[in-house]
């Protein structure tokens, strides 16, 4: 059997404190709705079984005097399996975040619960990303139920106490075992731990109180946004039970691709050709970049592959988008492949200015210019 202690990354001695932070950093870590790498699910029911049996010092007593064995049936612990008092626990340290709505299946809590947040992945286009824009998107998430607000009963009626467990929302039950009597507190499964029942319920919401709707928002796209940008929308998400908060909208930014620009940062990348006697002579170049065709000087004796710089042409750093990063430019130095015998008469006439030991031909101008053998 897995020991505990290990599970949770503490030591034997550990005291209550160091327990919890353990166990929240693992918790969150691992919830299957945060983490959904395969065994998340698992180790996350691992973590909150070790962390369960740990916390209260009469079972952590008993475990470290037996084992797991001291915790089984006889000795009155709650089956690990439901979650149900490791998801009260998890509800209190994160918020409620990475929850699920009633629509999903999980029990409703009492009090006020936090809605959930949302995800939403937006392509944008290359150039709008760079610049800026403003998106309208459309989301579906969960709001209150006009007709019963938010109640869940059919309007005219409303939720009664529940009978069985009084409206505490949970149950007791004293159980006998060798080690001495223990009383079990469950969730009340009448109610599903809310305390009230509602005998009559909203025809438009089932019950819930909440509806799934589709709205409309207007996103603000701030300049130099990047692929894995998220941007909070405060307010945005589901809407909260029984009187608390909405979660948050994150939307998450994938940009597109350009054919001819690519993008490091802030700092912007494209290639061009030139011919062998525009790098000789130099010559002013029209290029493509993010603010459209500029002009850009090829100096006289550029060298193949030397890259030139368009200094804040590049992407506005985000947050400060007075300040850009730089556009450079790979140049390509082409030659051609045939000349004809009026340009090899040109070239062998310049040639012979420069012959000399090493140069004597056509061959030896093209081995000066370029550095390499013809």
């Amino acid at each position: 059997m897995a020991d505990f202690y290990q599970i949770l990354g503490v030591s034997r001695d550990a005291d209550a404190d160091t327990l919890k932070r353990a166990y929240r950093k693992l918790a969150r870590q691992y919830h299957p709705d945060v983490n959904k790498e395969p065994g998340a699910e698992d180790k996350f029911k691992e973590i909150g079984k070790a962390y369960e049996a740990l916390a209260d010092p009469e079972t952590r007593a008993r475990y470290d005097q037996f084992g797991e064995a001291g915790l089984g049936g006889a000795a009155g612990m709650p089956d690990m399996g439901d979650m149900g008092g490791f998801a009260d626990l998890f509800e209190t340290f994160f918020n409620g975040f990475g929850g699920q709505n009633p629509q999903g299946g999980r029990t409703q809590r009492r009090g006020p619960q936090q809605g959930d947040d949302l995800r939403y992945d937006l392509n944008v286009d290359f150039k709008d990303a760079i610049f800026g824009q403003q998106r309208e998107i459309t989301i579906p998430h969960l709001e209150t139920c006009e007709v019963c607000r938010g109640t869940g009963a059919k309007p005219g009626t409303g939720p009664k106490t529940c009978s069985t467990c009084g409206g505490s929302g949970q149950v007791r039950r004293a159980t006998r075992t060798p080690f001495g009597n223990f009383t079990q507190v469950a969730e009340c499964p009448s109610c599903n731990g809310t305390g009230q029942i509602i005998s009559d319920p909203c025809t438009s919401c089932g019950g819930n109180g909440v509806k799934q709707v589709r709205k409309k928002l207007r996103i603000n796209i701030p300049a130099g946004v990047d692929t894995g940008t998220k941007l909070r929308v405060s307010g945005e998400g589901n809407v909260g039970l029984k009187g608390g908060p909405p979660g948050d909208l994150y939307v998450f930014i994938k940009v597109k691709n350009d054919s001819k620009l690519k993008r490091d940062g802030v700092t912007i990348y494209s290639e061009i050709a030139v011919s062998y006697l525009q790098a000789i002579l130099g010559d002013t170049v029209k290029i493509n970049t993010v603010d459209g065709d500029v002009n850009l000087k090829i100096p006289s004796g550029t060298q193949p592959n030397t890259t030139l710089s368009l200094e804040n042409k590049g992407v506005p750093r985000l947050g400060n988008p007075v300040a850009r990063g730089n556009h450079e430019v790979l140049v390509k130095v082409t030659l051609p492949t045939r000349i004809t015998d009026s340009e090899r008469e040109l070239l062998e006439g310049l040639a012979s200015q420069y012959s000399d030991k090493n140069i004597n031909s056509s061959s030896g101008l093209f081995s000066k210019l370029f550095g390499k053998e013809s």
